[in-house]
Formats: structure tokens, C-alpha cells, sequence
């Protein structure tokens, strides 16, 4: 009977022997303690890829919204820079005035400006005359500086303070005063003047 059991549990081990064999070469059970292992690896190898590519992600995001914003702001101190320029070339030339060629300063007044502000300079250009001529008004203009404002539908509003020295009948000797020019710019009309403000400044007009 004994040498039965042996045989019996002999036989026993060497099927579960056979059978951990089997599944081995299948693919089948692996002992806890290595698959805890490989997962571990698995996700640190994972996430040592991961993470600099997440990085690279956010950064190139970052460098996108960075450029945007410079692009941004470069147009915008452009758009400004040439609102600035065109608002005081048209004031330093609406300030130089010669009774003997009035002509030519109603054409400054009107150059570059909108169809209506031209109009509008076309109707007051007869009283005008009839105040400069007597006075035998002449002025000369010079910039001094321009700063936008306020913008609002692409329209600039700009201030030009300009030096203007005039000599006239009643003043032979001639001054100087500083004016300011109160120009609306509109970019979405070809940058031509929609309105312009304190030319009473630059000329007798009280």
C-alpha cells in the first residue's frame, strides 16, 4: 500500500510539473511578483515618453499664443504709427497758409480727406477768403507731436499739437502759438480724414 501512495503522489507531481510546463510554453500563468514587475516598467517607460511629449505640446502652444500676441501688438503700434503720421502731415499742411495763394490751402485742407469733409470745406472756402485776404494772413506750420487717442471701428482719433508762426496786417512782426489739431483717421477708407477740429485755433476766426 505504501508503495502505491508513493507512486500515486509521485504521479501527481509530475502531472502538476507537466501541466505548469504547458502553460508556461502557452503563455499562461505567470507568477504574481513578474507581472507586477513588467507593469511597473511598462508605466514608467510610458510616462518617460509621455511627459516630454506633453511638454513639447504645452510649450509649442504657448510659442503660438506668444507669437499671436506680438503679431498683435506689432500691427496694432503700426496701425497707430501711421494714423499718428497721416493726422499730422494733413495738420501741419492745414496750419501753412498764404492769403496771396489761397487756393492752394483750400486744396491742403481738402487733400486726403473723405468726399463729405471735403464738400464741407468746398461750402465755408468763400467766407475764408473774405477773412484771410484783408488780414493778408500767412502761417507756416510745424509738427511738435501726434498721439492717437482713442480707436474705435478702425476709425483713429488723434491729437496734433502743432507750432504755427503768422505774420498779418495787424501783426506785421508775426507770433507763434501751438495748436491742436483734433483729426479722426479712418483706416477702413484707405486712411483718409473723416473729421478734423481746431483749425479756429490756427486761424482768426473769433
Amino acid at each position: 500500500m505504501t508503495i502505491e501512495l508513493d507512486k500515486t503522489v509521485e504521479s501527481d507531481e509530475k502531472a502538476d510539473n507537466t501541466t505548469e510546463n504547458v502553460q508556461s510554453k502557452r503563455g499562461g500563468r505567470v507568477k504574481p511578483g513578474a507581472a507586477v514587475t513588467v507593469s511597473i516598467r511598462g508605466l514608467a517607460w510610458s510616462a518617460a515618453v509621455a511627459v516630454p511629449a506633453i511638454l513639447a505640446l504645452v510649450l509649442g502652444i504657448l510659442l503660438i499664443s506668444a507669437r499671436g500676441d506680438l503679431s498683435r501688438r506689432d500691427t496694432v503700434a503700426a496701425d497707430d504709427a501711421r494714423a499718428e503720421q497721416v493726422a499730422s502731415d494733413y495738420a501741419v499742411g492745414a496750419s501753412t497758409v498764404n492769403f496771396a495763394d489761397f487756393d492752394a490751402w483750400v486744396a491742403r485742407l481738402k487733400k486726403n480727406t473723405a468726399p463729405a469733409l471735403s464738400n464741407k470745406f468746398d461750402a465755408t472756402a468763400p467766407k475764408l477768403q473774405d477773412l484771410l485776404t484783408p488780414l493778408k494772413w500767412t502761417s507756416t506750420g510745424s509738427p511738435i507731436s501726434a498721439k492717437v487717442v482713442s480707436e474705435s471701428g478702425g476709425v483713429f482719433k488723434v491729437n496734433v499739437f502743432v507750432n504755427v508762426s503768422s505774420t498779418n496786417a495787424q501783426n506785421p512782426d508775426g507770433a507763434q502759438t501751438t495748436v491742436t489739431y483734433n483729426v479722426s483717421v479712418d483706416r477702413g477708407a484707405d486712411w483718409k480724414i473723416s473729421d478734423v477740429g481746431g483749425l479756429n485755433g490756427a486761424l482768426p476766426l473769433k
